[in-house]
């Protein structure tokens, strides 16, 4: 699941592969903006069937949170 997540967050935020690691905060990425935060509660919910609320997704802070949640979710 988590390289899954990670490729499909380099694909995103046109980053190169192997790029994302899990202790990475994701907002701080270059090319992070409002519809990169879009783009990935969208991914999130098409590629894992897992929906996560703007407040939610806001106190994920790392990669690892963001996985973290989804596996949660997924349980």
């Amino acid at each position: 699941m988590e390289k899954e997540l990670f490729e499909q967050l380099e694909d995103i935020l046109e980053l190169d592969p192997g790029t994302v690691s899990l202790t990475d905060a994701f907002r701080d990425y270059d090319n992070w903006d409002s519809m990169a935060n879009l783009s990935v509660i969208a991914m999130l919910d098409d590629s894992f069937g897992v929906h996560i609320a703007s407040q939610d997704f806001k106190n994920l802070i790392t990669v690892g949170d963001l996985a973290e949640e989804v596996k949660k979710r997924m349980a």
